[in-house]
C-alpha cells in the first residue's frame, strides 16, 4: 500500500529534515514554505512602531510519497528525529493511503509510477 507523509517543521530544521530523509533512501520529496497556527498561537512583532499579533508562524512542509507502510515508518522515525527540539512548535507530520500514482511522461501506475 502506497503511502503520503507530510510533515510541519521548523524553518531552521529544514537542512536537518531534507539530510535526514536522504540518509534512508528517500528518493523523491516536495518541499514548501507554508504558514499556520497550532499550540503556539502566533507571536507579537513590532511593526512601525506599533504591537502586531501575528497569528501565523513560518513552516516548512515536506510530502513524501512512499511505497508502502515499512518505508512510510521509517520516513516518518527520520522526520521526528531530525525534527525534534522538544519544544512547543516542532511540528506535526500525518500519514494517509495514496490510491493510485500516475507519472504523466509514461503512464505508469501504482509504484511503477514512483521510480526513477
Amino acid at each position: 500500500m502506497m503511502m503520503k507523509v507530510e510533515a510541519f517543521v521548523r524553518e531552521e530544521k529544514f537542512e536537518d529534515v531534507k539530510d535526514a530523509l536522504n540518509k534512508v533512501g528517500v528518493n523523491g520529496m516536495t518541499v514548501s514554505q507554508v504558514m499556520g497556527c497550532g499550540a503556539q498561537k502566533g507571536f507579537t512583532e513590532v511593526v512601525r512602531g506599533t504591537k502586531v499579533d501575528m497569528m501565523m508562524r513560518s513552516k516548512i512542509k515536506f510530502e513524501v510519497v512512499v511505497s508502502s507502510e515499512e518505508w512510510a515508518e521509517k520516513t516518518i522515525k527520520a522526520i521526528q528525529e531530525a525534527a525534534f527540539t522538544g519544544e512547543v512548535g516542532d511540528g506535526k507530520i500525518f500519514s494517509y493511503e495514496v490510491k493510485n500514482v500516475i507519472k504523466i511522461r509514461t503512464g505508469e501506475m501504482g509504484i511503477d509510477a514512483l521510480q526513477d
